[in-house]
């Protein structure tokens, strides 16, 4: 399969715990590393040659479409959640005119990572994409290599052919979602543009064993909260430091 040549950037959520900075600004306009987190998604984009991003937008949307209008690459498409935030799932699905009928790449606009070297992870996920196999394709993390993330172990383990399953207490080796992945457009056959989270579509892709991983490199950061923020910048000096 030839690389996906469109994205989209999931930026309309609340961003609630990022509080009181989110109650002026939307959470991807947050600068972590002299940047927005919402740049360091469109950068990887560029990076790697993405042609085109489709960015939904819900609160504060009016500043995320002005930092986005004088860009490029990729060129911008905005998908408006103004009246009705839709959540994971159904801002892809109402997007999905936008996208068009191939895979294409997700990810969220309020994570981002540094590359390892020559490596470009988003070149790494086209390459291992399997359109016979795969439905959903993520890239995961292990816990060593992330910052900020507050959940639980982590979200998922892997099989030896790189097949994902849920992640419960007592599992060996548990890896983190790392905010970016490649998604088949057909998984969405039949559904509305209503409030629907993406969790859903993975647990139904891993049923079927049609959700699949690749372990990336380089270095993963979430900001969640004001706080974090400082760490985020931590990390980034001394992952720079190091290499």
């Amino acid at each position: 399969m030839h690389k996906p040549q469109k994205a989209m950037v999931l930026a309309a959520g609340l961003g609630t715990r990022m509080r009181p900075i989110t109650q002026s600004m939307p959470k991807p306009l947050v600068k972590t590393g002299g940047k927005t987190l919402l740049d360091w998604c469109l950068d990887a984009l560029n990076k790697a040659n993405i042609n085109d991003a489709v960015v939904n937008v819900h609160y504060l949307a009016d500043q995320i479409e002005a930092h986005v209008q004088p860009r490029f690459e990729p060129r911008i498409t905005i998908s408006d959640e103004r009246e009705k935030l839709l959540d994971s799932a159904g801002g892809i699905i109402n997007a999905l005119p936008m996208l068009g009928s191939e895979p294409f790449y997700i990810l969220n606009a309020d994570t981002f990572w540094v590359e390892d070297g020559d490596v470009l992870n988003l070149n790494a996920l086209a390459e291992q994409w399997d359109d016979s196999r795969m439905d959903i394709l993520l890239m995961v993390a292990q816990p060593e290599q992330t910052t900020g993330y507050e959940g639980k172990k982590g979200d998922f383990v892997l099989d030896d052919a790189m097949r994902i399953q849920r992640y419960h207490a007592g599992m060996d080796n548990p890896v983190i979602y790392a905010g970016a992945g490649i998604i088949h457009p057909r998984i969405f056959n039949g559904a509305k543009a209503e409030p629907a989270s993406l969790n859903d579509y993975f647990n139904k892709a891993i049923a079927e064993k049609r959700l699949y991983a690749m372990p990336m490199q380089g270095h993963w950061l979430t900001v969640g909260t004001p706080e974090a923020i400082l760490e985020a910048e931590y990390a980034l000096k001394k992952w720079q430091r190091e290499r």
